[in-house]
């Protein structure tokens, strides 16, 4: 590993090119990945500096959390991941079928999708205020947020606008605050029956048409949060404590994504209960890499593993940088890294390569 300069001179990035280690049956095989510096601007830095200190005061809890025992970190991706969306949309995850599944009934489910999320952006987490103000996690202004009663607060007519003044930082921590209490509500408390009824129909129809993507990816999600105990409690941070095993199990979602669609994408394929919002991190503005360490600041410990899960070129380099196991998730027919077919064993495999061997009762 070295250092290198920007093109732009703004300071030094970390250039990393190392292998990831993929299993196939009793066999392994070696991938690469390169790294393709992301520079830092100095505009950036301090909201990165608050991020940081933001998530830290975290902290504490956490790392009570792992004086347990052991944790282990999952990070996930989450388009063409843990969900399907753009390969419906385009055809590709039918294509790949040689002719079996319909690709024209793929792209009309996809369409639904992406209708059903954005009018839950529009109407419950005021995305089409917001969609210009992207932030990498929810509680990133609360410093701002004044604790405020909202009840009755007119969101519509508040003035809110550019982010040039803490005023209006102020305003989006309050939309932030509604977002937060929303998702925790789940569908059930924002929504209707008929539209409950809708979002039900289509959900299971997409399952149906990927042949349990949806619903296998939730309950392997739900086995990584209970690892190998049956009895298991979830804190507020998203942390299951394996009480019998003395390990904690978390979930974490890392999504190239915007962060209000990301959130609303948990709510509707029924993530909500396995990842709390504390646990959502959009990339889109400031990618992989600084997701990943601000992920490692929280849960930083020498009893922590991590390990990543997803399907694109910018985890597996982020993962690289860190040095954490990369399993990268293939939807063609017959491949075992995929829904149905990734197993926990699989993953012990990757730790196992990274971390060495556990003891099977931590596990």
């Amino acid at each position: 590993m070295g250092l290198i300069k920007g093109d732009n001179g703004v300071g030094p990035v970390q250039f990393l090119y190392s292998v990831v280690i993929a299993p196939f049956g009793s066999f392994s095989s070696v991938q690469f990945c390169s790294f393709h510096p992301m520079p830092m601007a100095h505009t950036q830095r301090d909201s990165f500096v608050a991020a940081s200190a933001n998530l830290l005061s975290t902290a504490a809890s956490i790392t009570d959390q792992k004086a347990k025992g052991k944790l282990t970190v999952y990070i996930w991706d989450m388009d063409e991941t843990l969900i399907l969306l753009k390969s419906l949309l385009n055809g590709t995850y039918a294509e790949a079928f040689n002719g079996v599944k319909n690709v024209q009934e793929g792209v009309e489910i996809g369409k639904m999708w992406e209708k059903h999320i954005l009018d839950l952006c529009d109407n419950y987490f005021f995305y089409e205020q917001i969609e210009d103000y992207n932030k990498p996690f929810l509680s990133l202004l609360s410093e701002y947020d004044d604790g405020r009663d909202l009840l009755g607060y007119d969101f519509n007519q508040d003035g809110f606008g550019s982010l040039d003044d803490d005023a209006n930082k102020r305003k989006l921590a309050y939309r932030h605050r509604i977002i937060a209490e929303n998702y925790k509500k789940g569908l059930n408390g924002v929504l209707d029956q008929e539209l409950m009824k809708q979002w039900d129909e289509l959900y299971n129809m997409t399952d149906k048409y990927t042949d349990g993507w949806l619903s296998s990816a939730r309950t392997f999600l739900e086995e990584c949060s209970a690892g190998k105990e049956e009895s298991s409690v979830a804190t507020a941070d998203g942390i299951t404590d394996s009480a019998a095993s003395k390990s904690q199990h978390v979930n974490v979602l890392v999504t190239s994504g915007s962060l209000i669609p990301s959130l609303v994408k948990c709510l509707l394929f029924r993530f909500d209960n396995i990842i709390t919002h504390e646990n959502v991190y959009s990339s889109w503005d400031v990618g992989k890499p600084q997701c990943f360490q601000w992920i490692k600041e929280r849960f930083n410990s020498s009893s922590v593993r991590f390990c990543v899960i997803g399907d694109g070129w910018e985890e597996c380099e982020a993962a690289e940088i860190m040095q954490w196991p990369f399993i990268k998730i293939d939807p063609r027919p017959g491949c075992t890294e995929r829904f149905p077919g990734l197993t926990l064993k699989t993953i012990g495999f990757y730790l196992s390569v990274v971390y060495g061997n556990s003891d099977p009762e931590d596990d």
